[in-house]
């Protein structure tokens, strides 16, 4: 109750939280989702526009490649932001680079709008590039922008708000794309370039805003405006403490320059925050989740859903992980991060075994459909209490200001890296262990839940200089206790 009332007093922090949100990782989600809907006219766009420039119409495996290569190019794009996303952060700043984002998500609206009457399938290729760049960019720094501006007791909340509005952005995407508003046939580049709308509201809302006070305070060195940043964000409460805190950290990072991605993999002192970095982030993505999106329509045929109403039963899975996601974002201060990871984790590999089994015996036994059914709203329910909320937090607080966005950058090529590798290889998983798909799977979740069992250190409630100290602890554990720890290493380090 006391983090609530806080939260309700510093109402800026609230606002800051949604104006980052709408045009950062809702995005993502939405454009995620929205692509599903217009498959079928896409194609057939494709097709007519290239027997209008030929006299011949494509066949219909080169249709498929056309329609692949327009989808795998919106985690290609994604790779590319997430690189970008860390020299932004540090150039511009957390808000200014979440305003430029916006930039690709406008180029792609136009690209998106004009694509049919241009008759060019080309530009959708291009925007859906484009859109992928923005997604990228903002689902590193929106958590890192909203990790460093909220206090220490409601830092895991604000930091997993990102995954609520993932999860907003997917079930959006998916109401957008019913066939009673946007999914009609001829309506498909409106579709497309409403990712126009959340944009524009960033812009006109974000500004207004503060900028991260540890960015203004440790990267641009300005204590007057990282106090107005922070009076802003918290209310009328005393900030002394919280001062002290940031320069505590400002004088720890005092003459450390921004490291580069790859100095991250080097140095031993960063050796237990990477490798939870590096374990957990493809956790999130081979855990299976997107599988059972994948999976979620032609059980639900099978099951005896009217095609007519197997559209609505795929909103009811998005909204499952949206529910989840306001859950745990509400339970994290309470119950920790390593407790939702683990029984995110372990839940998801209890219901996937019961998944695989249902669709073993589904020729023998009919109704075990319903049974894989609710396993897939039960897996997506688990997945939404941990994973899809909790690893993005781990770049924000287990590395310190000055790798924090090198650390970031890892972690989104890491996921936009095994995303498209899971979009590439699921048909041929599919093809090629038919029941047993979600085998591997399994065994991926099994591992996540006992690495963070094991290795990951508890980070609720400390401030980010208390959890720096103790992985240098963990990391150097025959080391004699002494006076507060500063890397030399980091000072050799150079400009991101």
């Amino acid at each position: 109750m006391r983090a609530l009332s806080r939260l309700i007093q510093g109402r800026i922090l609230l606002l800051t939280i949604c104006a980052a949100g709408i045009g950062g990782t809702f995005q993502f989600g939405y454009n995620l989702s929205i692509i599903n809907a217009p498959t079928s006219h896409i194609q057939e766009f494709t097709n007519e526009t290239w027997q209008a420039r030929t006299g011949e119409p494509l066949s219909d495996h080169l249709v498929l490649l056309v329609w692949s290569i327009i989808v795998s190019l919106y985690p290609l794009g994604g790779l590319f932001g997430a690189l970008l996303a860390g020299p932004l952060a540090i150039m511009l700043g957390r808000k200014k680079s979440l305003l430029v984002n916006n930039i690709f998500v406008a180029l792609a609206a136009i690209l998106f709008g004009f694509s049919r009457k241009a008759g060019s399938f080309e530009m959708i290729m291009l925007g859906r590039l484009l859109v992928g760049v923005s997604a990228g960019v903002s689902m590193n720094i929106q958590p890192m922008y909203l990790g460093e501006s909220a206090p220490k007791e409601l830092r895991g909340a604000v930091a997993m708000s990102s995954a609520i509005f993932t999860a907003l952005g997917i079930v959006m995407g998916q109401v957008v794309g019913l066939r009673e508003l946007l999914g009609d046939p001829q309506a498909w580049p409106l579709l497309l370039a409403s990712c126009l709308v959340p944009g524009a509201l960033q812009l006109a809302s974000l500004p207004l805003l503060p900028e991260s006070p540890r960015y203004l305070l440790i990267d641009c060195g300005d204590t007057e405006a990282c106090l107005a940043a922070l009076q802003r964000l918290r209310g009328s409460g005393d900030l002394a403490r919280e001062l002290e805190e940031l320069e505590e950290e400002r004088a720890a990072c005092q003459g450390c320059r921004a490291r580069r991605p790859w100095e991250l993999f080097q140095h031993r002192v960063l050796r237990r925050q990477v490798t939870s970095l590096v374990v957990l982030g493809s956790a999130m993505e081979l855990c299976g989740n997107d599988l059972m999106y994948a999976y979620a329509s032609s059980v639900f045929r099978k099951a005896g859903v009217p095609e007519a109403k197997v559209q609505y039963a795929i909103i009811g899975t998005g909204s499952c992980e949206l529910l989840m996601a306001i859950v745990s974002c509400v339970a994290v201060e309470r119950m920790g991060r390593r407790v939702l990871l683990i029984g995110g984790y372990s839940l998801m590999t209890c219901w996937g075994s019961i998944f695989t089994v249902a669709l073993c015996l589904q020729s023998s036994f009919p109704w075990t459909l319903y049974l894989a059914v609710a396993c897939i709203f039960a897996s997506i329910l688990s997945f939404g209490t941990g994973p899809a909320g909790v690893t993005g937090i781990l770049a924000t607080e287990l590395f310190d200001q000055m790798a924090r966005p090198a650390a970031c950058m890892v972690c989104g090529a890491l996921m936009w890296i095994m995303l498209f590798l899971v979009s590439l290889g699921f048909p041929f998983v599919m093809e090629a262990l038919s029941h047993f798909l979600y085998v591997p799977f399994l065994g991926v979740c099994a591992c996540g839940a006992i690495y963070t069992g094991l290795f990951l250190p508890e980070t609720k409630g400390k401030t980010l200089q208390e959890i720096s100290e103790e992985l240098h602890r963990l990391n150097f554990p025959r080391r004699a206790q002494g006076p507060t720890w500063k890397s030399p290493e980091v000072i050799q380090s150079t400009e991101l």
